[in-house]
Parts: C-alpha cells; sequence; structure tokens
C-alpha cells in the first residue's frame, strides 16, 4: 500500500451514495473535505468512527468541511449501516477499488496470522484546491475525530 501524502493533488473519483446518487471530488470544489476510508460498515471501530464523525458534522460544517465515508461495502450494507445508526454523514461505496487503491488506503493486511486485502483506516483532509493537506494512517478511532476537527479549523484559519 502506497498512501498518498501530503501536498499530492487528491485523485477524481465518482461513487455511488448509500441515500442514492453519486458523489465525486468535483462536487466539493472550493471546499475542504475529510474522506474516512473504514475497513466494514456495522463493526465495532468503524461504527464509532462513523458515528463520532456524525456527532461533530455541524462543527466540521462551521470550519468550512465536508465529511464522506468509504468502505468497500456494497452499498445496500451501507444503507443498512446508515439507517441503523442513524449517521448523517454522506456514507459511499467503492466495490470496484478504484478509488481506494488510487488514494493507496487498499492492500495486504495480516490480523491473527492470517493474510488478506483490505482497507487500512485512514483519513485525508482536502483543501478547497482539491491538495491533500494531511493524512492520517493507520487510525485509531478514540478521540480521532477531535484531532480532524482541530486541523480542519486550523486549515481554514489559513
Amino acid at each position: 500500500m502506497q498512501t498518498l501524502q501530503a501536498g499530492q493533488p487528491a485523485p477524481a473519483f465518482s461513487l455511488p451514495k448509500a441515500d442514492g446518487g453519486t458523489v465525486s471530488l468535483a462536487d466539493f470544489k472550493g471546499r475542504k473535505l475529510v474522506i474516512f476510508f473504514y475497513p466494514k460498515a456495522d463493526t465495532e471501530a468503524c461504527t464509532r468512527e462513523a458515528i463520532d464523525f456524525s456527532g461533530a458534522k455541524a462543527d466540521f460544517a462551521a470550519a468550512g468541511t465536508e465529511l464522506l465515508g468509504v468502505s468497500h461495502d456494497p452499498v445496500k450494507k451501507q444503507q443498512k449501516f446508515v439507517a441503523k445508526h442513524g449517521l448523517s454523514t454522506t456514507i459511499v461505496s467503492d466495490e470496484t477499488l478504484d478509488m481506494l487503491n488510487a488514494y493507496g488506503v487498499w492492500g495486504e493486511k495480516s490480523m491473527y496470522g492470517r493474510t488478506y486485502l483490505g482497507i487500512e483506516r485512514t483519513t485525508m483532509l482536502i483543501d478547497a484546491k482539491g491538495v491533500i493537506s494531511q493524512v492520517w494512517p493507520k487510525v485509531r478511532v478514540a478521540n480521532h475525530v477531535a484531532e480532524v476537527l482541530e486541523a480542519a479549523k486550523a486549515l481554514h484559519a489559513r
């Protein structure tokens, strides 16, 4: 896995949303965007992360920042995930792996001696010009949203 780094342009994407329609990077032109990549919908850490981002949506909006959650799960599973937990952030599905590969978050992982392909929990803050401002690789969910919000506010002040 070669995750994108700060200073690199964010690759274009167009993905189906859990609530219908599609979303693309171009939709956020002129605004900041936080993309949080999570391994699997409706698992403990992924649920906590999505709920935490949803809970802070108004704070991110005040900092001029949109939120987007991405996983490999099928759209129907994402729909159930959003409905079950009342998520207010935009959740999308990348079943083709095109975006996940372009952003360098899909690759070989290992757990309990087993090797498999999956998403490395990663968050990226993209500035209003479409350039990656900050990357949080191998995210630990506790206090993560607060850290990302502070970075978004600091970027807003520039």
